[in-house]
Formats: structure tokens, sequence, C-alpha cells
């Protein structure tokens, strides 16, 4: 019985992979960030999104042009802990721009859908229009422009968008001109959207909605570590007193706190991605731009009594199970 019981904790050991630190790092501009991570069926394999900051410009220290002239970076996984890059993303010129930010995938029914944050241009300052783009996709490769998201401002990014279980959608952004409030919003057909209300007056960004443990979660990235709420409605929320990730780790490359949120859910489980700048690291000593660079890294949530906490300075094995197959 006791040699049973070994094989068989040992088998499901071995179905998870330990994930190395960092998880992904962007072999182009070294400034991955805003990631966006999905399973696709038909390749069989994860597929992250994520915004590729072009950390190795040398500018000054106020331009942030470097943050600008962004594309959508792809990387790919079997298992959710090795991944391999894949280029950037076949994203239309047609209806985005030169800058591309915090792309957000989710498949309802047999299509694909990308809401996108665009910014018209390539700024030194952060004082130009934003928008969110929608997009289309039948193979996760190929986009097709859908509609400018009217979210009643010339200034929201992030958006964060879940199917809710009595019908319709729900999307969550954020309102630079109401001092960047994360805001949400209803569609019952994932093109025209009703703004609602505001969901956190404080400012933060990049808001990530998801369903867990019989609860909807909010995850977002207030500069001090991360914002999480909780809710039994996905309209009325409770604030955790604590942030994720405020504290810096103490693995090389996690060295700083943990920024703008992706989460996957798997089974009982879920895994938070979160990016980190390389201030913390050696090289900031002697180069000063090192701290524009950013790499992404995975740690497990968990949950206990409402409250959610992680260990980013444990071992992080990671255990991604597909999700189920749906009829549209």
């Amino acid at each position: 019985m006791i040699a049973l019981s070994l094989a068989l904790m040992l088998g499901a050991a071995g179905d998870q992979q330990v994930a190395p630190k960092p998880l992904h790092r962007d072999p182009v501009h070294d400034g991955a960030a805003d990631a966006s991570t999905v399973y696709d069926p038909a390749a069989r394999e994860w597929r992250m999104f994520y915004t590729n900051r072009r950390a190795d410009l040398n500018v000054a220290d106020k331009d942030v042009s470097w943050v600008h002239g962004t594309h959508i970076g792809v990387a790919t996984s079997k298992d959710g802990a090795t991944w391999t890059y894949a280029g950037v993303a076949n994203i239309p010129a047609a209806c985005t721009g030169p800058t591309l930010w915090a792309p957000e995938v989710k498949r309802f029914g047999n299509t694909w859908h990308m809401w996108l944050t665009v910014v018209p241009g390539v700024f030194s300052d952060w004082n130009a229009e934003r928008f969110i783009v929608h997009l289309t996709s039948g193979d996760l490769k190929t986009w097709t422009c859908g509609e400018r998201l009217n979210l009643g401002s010339d200034r929201v990014i992030d958006a964060s968008v879940v199917a809710l279980p009595s019908g319709g959608y729900r999307l969550w952004f954020n309102d630079e001109r109401l001092g960047k409030a994360i805001r949400y919003a209803d569609s019952t057909d994932l093109k025209h959207w009703q703004v609602k209300e505001t969901v956190v007056e404080t400012p933060g960004e990049g808001p990530k909605a998801f369903r867990w443990k019989s609860r909807w979660w909010l995850v977002s990235d207030a500069w001090k570590g991360l914002l999480v709420m909780r809710s039994e409605d996905a309209a009325n929320w409770t604030q955790q007193a604590d942030h994720l990730l405020a504290e810096p780790g103490t693995h090389a490359t996690d060295r700083a706190k943990g920024q703008h949120p992706d989460v996957i859910v798997s089974g009982d489980h879920a895994y938070l991605i979160y990016f980190v700048h390389q201030s913390g690291e050696p090289q900031a000593i002697s180069d000063p731009n090192w701290h524009r660079r950013s790499v992404l890294q995975i740690v497990e949530l968990n949950e206990a009594g409402g409250i959610v906490t992680v260990d980013r300075n444990a071992t992080t094995r990671v255990r991604l199970t597909p999700p189920e197959e749906k009829t549209p």
C-alpha cells in the first residue's frame, strides 16, 4: 500500500514542470509585459500574447518613446513552463496603429477575440489619445479588424473580458480621464458596449477578471503590487487588504514589484503571470537603461477564506490542463 501511494505521488509530481525564472524573456527588445495566455486546441499548445516594449532603445530618462512603437509578441508552450518565442502577432495596421499594448485574447464559440489597446503614433510623453480595438481570428494567427470600442473616453486602455453565466459579456478597462479608475461595461454581442460603473476609483491599470473557486476575482496593477478583489456576482466587490507581489523577490530577474497580471485557471489551480522590471539586477548598476527591461514570471495563486496569497520565492510547479471544449 505504501509503495502504491508513493507511486501515485511520484506520478502526480511528474505531471508538473518546474517553471524557470524568468518564465519568458523577449529575445528582440527584452521588454516583455502585459501577457494574455490561452490554449490553442488546434495546435495543442498554449499561446501567449504580450506587449513587446522596446526596452533596449537608448533614449533620455523622461523620453517614453521606448514604450511606443511596440508590437505584440507571441510565445508558445506545450506545458506552460517552457516557452518558445514565436515572433509577433499578425495585427492589421488598417484598424490599429504603430503602438500596440495589452492584448486580451479570449475564445467564445468557434471564434477567437482580441481586444487591443492602440496609441496612434510614437510619442515621447504620455499625453496621446488611446483607445481599444476589437479583432477576431479563426486560428490565433491571422486577425481581422473589428470595431473601435466606444467607452465614453479618449483615453482608455487594458481590456479584460468574460462571458457572464446569466448571458452577455462584461469588460473591465482603465479610464485614464477619470484618474486611471477601473470601470466596466456590458454587451450582448461583443460589439456594442454600455458603460456601467466604476469598480476601483484609486489609480491602477491592467485589470484581469476570472472565475475561480466559485467566486469572481479581479486583480489589477496598483503600482505598489497587485490589488485583489473578490465578488459573488462580478458587480459588487470586496477589496483585499494586502497587495500581491508588493515586495521584491529574492531570485534573479524577480527582484522588483510584480506588475500587470494575467491569470490562467487550470482546474482547481490558478497561475498568475506578471512582469517585472529589471531595476533590481546587477546590470542596472552599470547600465542606466537596464531598469526598462522587463521579463514575465509565473507563480501559483493560493486561496484560504477568501484571501489570495502567493509565494514568489518558492519553486513554482506548473501543471496546465487544457480547458474542456464547449459546444458554441
